[in-house]
């Protein structure tokens, strides 16, 4: 059901404190953790002995203590103290710990073998110190479907004309043809919409007026963090190959699933974008109407993860659905070479 040999985003850098954290991720119980160095700890959630979960303990001098009968584990997972038996600290006494590092204001988690975590596979999002680029806060939204339909909804222009009316629909959205194009790591699913209004989320944030030529991005990254890319030109200055005017806008959404289990997902997402980076009332607005729009997305997806557990005939696919098939292909190949191996 998982890749657990990559990384995946556990939250927002912020939300980890000096304090015990319980999460789900990948269906495994983690607690999280800051030493007072600020470095983070991610430690399996459940003491060796009987299994109480260490986020019910307490937290001391960088070391959790369990709450049932005070062993003791440190950052790596060893246990560094057993005060019913001092001279005897039981040698199988020690919990799973995970890899974690902060990148990007966020935290990120290595699922699989630490041996094979390698700091510079993290997700690389370019332009993110460029101060010419400014930034939206961002969220977090829980979603009770499984992280595949995140995925699939990703990595689908067309949904837009009937889910997102309001915010991201427009002009050909709804019956012109896509793109599809294989990646190392991915797939990208894609096309240039010429001389239509732009979306209701993006006029009033372009640099000219009047029509536009657009262009549909959506690009996803093993194991799901999506890059959906949307650029709004003047028109006659858009299509494949042509380089950037100087009105032409650009705002990349970045979209990070995390599996919390095999029917709950945690979506996490930023916009990124060319212009106006100290304005804070545009990344305010901008927030607003990302999170409008995704509480959309939320309240079909888990419909659908009830139709497809529910279903009394087969579903079909449709031409649309040519990129997220693609995709699954791509992913359930490398988590079953990761079985085998």
């Amino acid at each position: 059901m998982f890749l657990k040999n990559c990384w995946y985003v556990a939250g927002w850098s912020n939300d980890y404190k000096a304090e015990l954290r319980p999460q789900k991720i990948l269906g495994e119980n983690i607690v999280f953790y800051r030493k007072h160095d600020g470095k983070a700890v991610a430690l399996e959630d459940a003491c060796p002995h009987r299994k109480l979960p260490l986020s019910q303990g307490q937290l001391s001098q960088d070391t959790v203590i369990c709450g049932y009968h005070g062993l003791t584990f440190d950052g790596f997972g060893n246990c560094v103290d057993a005060p019913t038996q001092r001279d005897k600290i039981p040698k199988r006494a020690a919990v799973k710990s995970y890899p974690v590092v902060d990148r990007y204001r966020l935290l990120w988690i290595w699922m699989g073998d630490p041996a094979h975590a390698n700091q510079d596979d993290i997700f690389e999002i370019e332009n993110f110190d460029n101060p010419e680029w400014g930034y939206t806060d961002g969220g977090v939204l829980p979603i009770a479907c499984n992280y595949l339909w995140v995925v699939d909804n990703l990595l689908d222009p067309s949904h837009v004309a009937w889910v997102h009316v309001t915010s991201f629909a427009g002009g050909g959205t709804d019956d012109q043809p896509l793109d599809l194009e294989k990646t190392e790591n991915g797939v990208i699913v894609s096309r240039w919409i010429y001389d239509q209004p732009a979306s209701p989320y993006y006029k009033d944030l372009l640099k000219f007026e009047g029509n536009c030529d657009r262009k549909q991005h959506y690009e996803m990254f093993i194991p799901g963090i999506a890059l959906n890319m949307s650029i709004y030109t003047p028109p006659g200055t858009g299509g494949p190959g042509k380089p950037a005017v100087e009105k032409t806008y650009v705002n990349i959404s970045y979209n990070f699933m995390t599996p919390v289990d095999e029917t709950n997902t945690q979506y996490i997402w930023f916009q990124h974008r060319n212009t106006d980076p100290d304005d804070k009332t545009i990344s305010e607005n901008m927030n607003a109407g990302a999170k409008m729009a995704f509480l959309e997305d939320k309240v079909i997806l888990e419909a659908v993860q009830k139709g497809m557990d529910e279903m009394a005939t087969p579903n079909i696919d449709l031409g649309l659905d040519a990129g997220s098939k693609l995709f699954r292909l791509k992913l359930q190949r490398m988590i079953d070479q990761e079985k085998t191996a």
